[in-house]
């Protein structure tokens, strides 16, 4: 279905991600059918225009697009094909778009349940954190057939900028965490790198400055230092406060593990990130962004 203003779009999840994407949505012009358990969050996006459902399945009733947008992979299978899913209210020429970030076997059993009821569905995980949420830059990173990819293109463009088709269904899921498992890699390496250098004498606005423009150059360097006051308009020089939590950091962490451990692949660096940022997150540093880790080296931990 093209991306007409007569397309109907239920939203299930409007926490800190979800709720700006659906009013994304609402904004390039598609009906919106909301539900959430935060009758707050409801009420916000119902202001911007869109349907406030008592229920989940009130929401996929007569939608063309079902987006769900949750905490885990248990979430999601309860919500669609659980006792009291929703499966019997999507219709069958919807199309069921998770954008939630769980383990692929998860979103392959939920494809597979869906489609013995004549439901399509795509997994479609998202990067770029709340800012990228609420500017309507996210990169969705889709498994599922090719027709399902181009149908999901109208809703997704709404919500990002950037569309991947990464394989099957599952396939959107695993190129999601492999992505944030190097960038946690790339996160420790580079937070270890300028405390080393602030250890002996360097100042790490310089050190970070030679690293750019040498071997050493990564995205978290050159867009998202962790060192406090060396790049301005990031979490680092604002009390690591916003971007991506180190409890969802640990989360896909765990998930890079569970998958590793199922296909028998070899993650050192990945476990070890994991331990990190765990650590990290006992010490009650898990609402913090993720770039925090920095802190785990310095003389004076936090």
């Amino acid at each position: 279905m093209s991306a007409t203003i007569q397309a109907t779009v239920a939203f299930i999840g409007l926490g800190n991600m979800g709720g700006p994407m659906a009013s994304n949505v609402l904004k390039a012009g598609f009906k919106v059918q909301a539900f959430d358990l935060s009758e707050t969050a409801l009420a916000q996006l119902a202001a911007e225009g869109a349907k406030a459902c008592v229920s989940a399945a009130e929401a996929a009733t007569g939608a063309d697009f079902v987006i769900s947008m949750l905490p885990a992979g248990k979430h999601v299978a309860m919500t669609y094909t659980g006792e009291s899913g929703i499966a019997p209210f999507i219709s069958k020429t919807a199309l069921v778009m998770d954008c939630s970030t769980i383990d692929a076997t998860t979103a392959r059993k939920v494809g597979a349940e869906l489609a013995e009821q004549g439901i399509a569905f795509i997994d479609a995980p998202v990067s770029g954190g709340v800012g990228g949420a609420k500017a309507g830059t996210l990169t969705f990173i889709v498994g599922g057939s090719e027709q399902n990819f181009q149908r999901a293109q109208p809703v997704l463009s709404a919500m990002g900028k950037n569309l991947f088709h990464a394989g099957d269904i599952g396939a959107g899921q695993v190129a999601k965490i492999c992505n944030n498992m190097l960038l946690s890699i790339l996160m420790v390496g580079t937070s270890e790198a300028l405390q080393l250098g602030i250890d002996n004498g360097l100042d790490p606005k310089v050190l970070s400055d030679i690293m750019l423009k040498s071997s050493g150059r990564n995205w978290t360097l050159e867009l998202y230092n962790p060192c406090p006051d060396v790049m301005p308009n990031v979490p680092s020089s604002n009390g690591y406060q916003g971007g991506f939590m180190v409890d969802l950091m640990a989360k896909d962490l765990s998930l890079a593990t569970e998958t590793a451990l199922s296909s028998q692949s070899s993650t050192p660096m990945g476990t070890l990130a994991r331990s990190l940022y765990v650590a990290h997150q006992r010490q009650g540093h898990g609402k913090e962004d993720f770039s925090g880790i920095f802190q785990l080296f310095g003389k004076n931990k936090s």
